[in-house]
This record gives structure tokens, sequence and C-alpha cells, in this order.
């Protein structure tokens, strides 16, 4: 399993990622950088079997619309310190991969890990 993170997410978490046995890459790795737009993410993950993880409600929208990407992992928390967000996937880091394993739709939120279909 390999994941793309999205612009609003910090670099530092593709290290948290490693560090849990998650392959995961940035958006600024892209060649436009964290200005490539949201359907171009969506088309490189779908071709690169990446599972795009977010805070962005537009990939929720295209998801439920298009079905693209084939994989999301909508972050839902608010606003949150690095720190903590790092933490909270630290504490789910089995929770999280069990859920990216069985579903196409996995969501973060306050009320916890949330598997959609």
């Amino acid at each position: 399993m390999r994941l793309i993170l999205d612009a609003q997410l910090p670099v530092k978490l593709c290290e948290i990622l490693k560090q849990l046995g998650l392959e995961s890459i940035h958006v600024d790795k892209l060649p436009k950088g964290d200005e490539t737009p949201d359907m171009e993410i969506s088309k490189f993950a779908d071709f690169e079997d990446l599972i795009v993880v977010t805070k962005d409600v537009d990939f929720y929208h295209s998801y439920m619309a298009l079905g693209r990407p084939k994989k999301l992992f909508l972050i839902t928390t608010g606003n949150l310190k690095n720190r903590q967000l790092f933490d909270l996937f630290r504490n789910n880091a089995l929770i999280i991969k069990n859920a990216l394993n069985k579903s196409s739709f996995v969501e973060l939120s306050n009320e916890g890990i949330i598997e959609h279909e």
C-alpha cells in the first residue's frame, strides 16, 4: 500500500508514515508540486495505484461523483497541530492500515476511523 499526501498535509508526515511501514510521497514531488490540480493528482494516484490522503473535501466530491481517485483517505479532524496529527497516525497505525486494505474510502474524523463503501 502506497500513499500520496495532498498539499495541505506536512511533508514530514511522509517520514512518520515510513516509520509506520507505509510508503508515501508528497505532491511536492510532482512536477507542478503543490500547484498540481486535484484531477491530475487523482489521475496520477490511480495510474500509480496510490491512495490519496487529503483534507480537501473536493476529493470527496470527486470520489462520490466520478469514482476518482480510486482510493481516498480523507482527514476531517479540522485544524490540528502537526504533532497532534502525527500522534493520530502513530496511535492508530494498525487500524488505519487494516481499514485502507479493506475499503476504498476511509475517513479519519474526531470520532475515529470510519470505513465507507
